[in-house]
C-alpha cells in the first residue's frame, strides 16, 4: 500500500506530505484546487514521462518520494532480478533538476524509468476517467480475461512459442529468397569459377611470366651484351682478366722490399679473381640466354590469358583473381548448404507451430472458462448501480491457424446493452460516458480481486452519475477496501462519504504566488466538506443534516 506521499516544489505545490490509510482514501475539493497535480506527481514515481517543468520555485529541484509498505506482495525476486535493495517500506523518489532532467530511485538505488514503470504496475493501478476508453482496445479486454483465468503463465509460455514461430519463419523466408537468387545465379557462378579452376593461376605466376617475357623478347640485345662484356673481360688480347693476372705477378716480384705491397698482392689477387669468376657467369649466362619463339608464344599466349581475365573481372592482379574464384566457391557450396539450412528450418518451424497451436489451444479453453465469471459478476456490480437491465458478453472467437497473433489465437469483443430490448454491440458504440464508468468500475472490480494489487485508484470515476448510483458506486469501493488500498478523487458527497481517511485539497494565496495545500478532515471538518458539496459554500441546516447522514452520524 501506499503509506505516505511527499511531495516539494512542484507546480503548485510548495511541500507537501500526505499519509495515507489502508482502507478506502477519499479525496475532495474544488475544480483547479490540485487534486489532478497530485495524481500527476505520483504518476511520475510510477514511471511517467516528464513533458515540461513544473516547478513552483524556478530555482529548486522538484522531489516526490512514496513511501510503500510491500511486505506483504511477494516482490523480492523483482527487487533482486533488478539488483535493488530490498525494504519492506520501499522508497521510491523522483527529482527533478532545474534544467528538466530527472533522476530516479529506489531505496536509493538509481533506476531506469522502464524498472520504476514496472516496478509501479505491481503495487498501484490508476483508472481515470480517460481510462474508459480502453475498455474497447483488445489488449485490455485480454487483460481482464487473463487476469480472471490466472492464466498468466500459459499466456507468457505462448508468446514465448509464438515469437520463436515468428523468428524461425522470417529466417526461413530470408534463407529461401537467398536460396533463390543464388539458384538463379548459380550457372553463371559455375561458369565464371570453373573458368578460373582451369585456368591454374598461381599467385606469382604473372610477375615471373612478365619478366621471362622481356628476357626472351630482347633475346638477342642480352646475348649481345653479355658477349661484349666476355670479350673484354678474357677474350681479347689485352683482357682485363690478363692485365690483372700481370699486374698481380709484378706486385708480387717487388712485395719483399716494401711492407705494404703484401696486402696490396692480396687485394689484387682477389680482384682478379673475382673478374675470372664474373667472366665465367657472364658466359653461363650468354650460352644459356637464347631466342626460343616457340616459349614466346606460350608465355604472350598464357600473358594474355590472365589479362583477359583481369578485364573480364575489373581487376589487376591474380591475388584478386583467385579470391574472386574462392568467393565463387564458396558461394557454390552455400547453395548446398542454404538447401540443407531450409529443410532444418522448415522442421523446426514445423514444430515450433505446432507448439504454439497446442499451447494456443490451452489458452483458449482456460480463457473460455473465465468468461461467465466476468460476465455474471459485471452484470451483478451493474445491476447494484442503477443499471438492472444491462448485459456483457464476452466474445471470443478462434482465429484460423495462420492468424495467430502475440495475444493468441483468439479475438475478442466485449458486447454490451444497458437496456431491455436493446441489442447487444461493441461497448464503445452504445454505452454513455456514465455507463462506461460504471462497466469500467464492475470490471476493475473483478480485476483488482484477481490480480491483488496493494492499491487502485480512481480518479474522478464517478463521472456522469448521481443520487443513488453514486451511493452504490461509494458502497462497491467500500467493498473493494476490505481487502485493498483505495485512494479515490470525487466530486459526488454520496461516494466521498464512504470513505475512512477524507482529505480535501485547496488553494491559498501567500504574496504573489498560490499553492496547493491538503489536509486531512476530522469529523466536523469532514461534515462541512460534504455538507457544502451537496448545497455551495454556506451549506443549509438541511445539508449539514444530509451530510451526517451520510457519514451515518447520530447525535
Amino acid at each position: 500500500m501506499l503509506a505516505r506521499l511527499d511531495i516539494k516544489n512542484y507546480a503548485l505545490i510548495d511541500e507537501l506530505s500526505i499519509q495515507f490509510d489502508k482502507g478506502l482514501n477519499m479525496i475532495t475539493g474544488e475544480t483547479g484546487a490540485g487534486k489532478s497535480i497530485i495524481m500527476g506527481a505520483l504518476s511520475l514515481i510510477l514511471g511517467s514521462r516528464i513533458e515540461g517543468k513544473y516547478f513552483f520555485t524556478q530555482d529548486k529541484k522538484c522531489s516526490i518520494e512514496g513511501f510503500f509498505q510491500i511486505e506483504a506482495y511477494d516482490l523480492k525476486d523483482f527487487f533482486h532480478q533488478h539488483d535493488l535493495d530490498y525494504e519492506d517500506e520501499t522508497i521510491i523518489r523522483r527529482e527533478i533538476s532545474v534544467d528538466g532532467k530527472s533522476r530516479a530511485f529506489v531505496n536509493d538505488s538509481p533506476v531506469t524509468l522502464a524498472i520504476l514503470k514496472s516496478l509501479g504496475e505491481k503495487l498501484i493501478d490508476i483508472h481515470s476517467q480517460h481510462a474508459t476508453l480502453q475498455i474497447n482496445t483488445e489488449d485490455f479486454q485480454f487483460l481482464v480475461v487473463d487476469n480472471v483465468a490466472k492464466s498468466a503463465d500459459l499466456k507468457n509460455s505462448y508468446l514465448t512459442s509464438f515469437l520463436t514461430y515468428k523468428k524461425v519463419k522470417s529466417e526461413l523466408k530470408k534463407i529461401k529468397d537467398l536460396a533463390k537468387q543464388a539458384h538463379i545465379e548459380a550457372d553463371f557462378n559455375q561458369f565464371q569459377f570453373d573458368e578460373l579452376h582451369q585456368a591454374n593461376l598461381s599467385e606469382d605466376e604473372q610477375v615471373s611470366l612478365e619478366t621471362e617475357q622481356q628476357q626472351l623478347e630482347n633475346a638477342e640485345e642480352i646475348k649481345r651484351g653479355l658477349l661484349g662484356a666476355m670479350h673484354i673481360l678474357e677474350e681479347q688480347e689485352q683482357n682485363v682478366v690478363l692485365q690483372l693476372k700481370e699486374s698481380l705477378v709484378q706486385l708480387e716480384t717487388v712485395a719483399p722490399y716494401l711492407t705494404a705491397l703484401p696486402e696490396l698482392a692480396n687485394r689484387l689477387r682477389s680482384v682478379w679473381i673475382e673478374a675470372k669468376d664474373i667472366a665465367t657467369e657472364i658466359g653461363y649466362l650468354e650460352q644459356g640466354t637464347n631466342l626460343d619463339e616457340e616459349k614466346l608464344l606460350q608465355i604472350n599466349e598464357r600473358l594474355s590469358l590472365i589479362y583477359n581475365l583481369q578485364k573480364k573481372h575489373h581487376v589487376d592482379t591474380v591475388e584478386e583473381l583467385l579470391s574472386i574464384k574462392e568467393a565463387l566457391e564458396q558461394k557454390l557450396l552455400d547453395v548446398n548448404t542454404q538447401d540443407e539450412r531450409i529443410l532444418a528450418l522448415e522442421k523446426e518451424l514445423s514444430e515450433s507451430y505446432q507448439q504454439t497451436i497446442e499451447k494456443g489451444k490451452a489458452l483458449t479453453e482456460i480463457r473460455e472458462k473465465a468468461l461467465p465469471t466476468i460476465e455474471k459478476h459485471v452484470v451483478s456490480v451493474l445491476a447494484e448501480v442503477g443499471m438492472p437491465n444491462a448485459k456483457l458478453e464476452v466474445k471470443l472467437e478462434e482465429l484460423g491457424e495462420n492468424e495467430l497473433k502475440e495475444s493468441g489465437m483468439n479475438s475478442i469483443q466485449f458486447l454490451f446493452s444497458a437496456n431491455k430490448g436493446q441489442e447487444l454491440q461493441a461497448i464503445h458504440k452504445v454505452a454513455s460516458g456514465g455507463e462506461l464508468s460504471r462497466v469500467m468500475l464492475a470490471i476493475k472490480s473483478l480485476v483488482a480481486k484477481s490480480s491483488a494489487l496493494p492499491t487502485i485508484i480512481f480518479d474522478e470515476i464517478d463521472t456522469g452519475i448521481s443520487g443513488e448510483v453514486a451511493l452504490k458506486v461509494g458502497e462497491i469501493m467500500e467493498r473493494l477496501a476490505v481487502n485493498m488500498q483505495v485512494i479515490a478523487i470525487s466530486h459526488l458527497p454520496q461516494i466521498a462519504s464512504k470513505g475512512q481517511s477524507h482529505f480535501k485539497v485547496y488553494k491559498i494565496d501567500e504574496g504573489d504566488k498560490t499553492k496547493s495545500n491538503i489536509v486531512l478532515l476530522n469529523q466536523e471538518e469532514r461534515i462541512k466538506e460534504i455538507a457544502q458539496m451537496l448545497s455551495g459554500i454556506k451549506p443549509t441546516s438541511a445539508a449539514l443534516a444530509h451530510a451526517k447522514a451520510l457519514l451515518n452520524i447520530v447525535e
